[in-house]
C-alpha cells in the first residue's frame, strides 16, 4: 500500500494510513476511483471523507477491567 509511514503504529485491520486517509478528505475524486487506487471498499473512502480526524478511533473496552479475581470474587 502505497504512502505507509514508518513508525505509524496501525491497529491489525486498518487498511489505510493517515497520510492515505487525508488524501481521501482532500480529493475531488468519486469514491469508485478512490477505492480502486487504494485497493479499499468505497465505503472505507466514504467513512473516511465524513470523518475530520484521520486518526483511528479508539476500540475495546472504555474502561479497563482486571482479567484476574480479587479475593472477594
Amino acid at each position: 500500500m502505497e504512502g505507509r509511514a514508518t513508525g505509524q503504529v496501525l491497529h491489525g485491520s486498518a487498511t489505510t494510513t493517515e497520510a492515505v486517509r487525508r488524501a481521501i478528505q482532500h480529493s475531488q475524486a468519486s469514491l469508485r476511483e478512490l477505492a480502486r487506487r487504494y485497493g479499499v471498499n468505497p465505503k472505507t473512502i466514504a467513512k473516511w471523507r465524513k470523518r475530520s480526524s484521520v486518526a483511528d478511533l479508539p476500540t475495546g473496552p472504555r474502561e479497563a477491567h482486571s482479567s484476574t479475581l480479587s479475593a472477594e470474587q
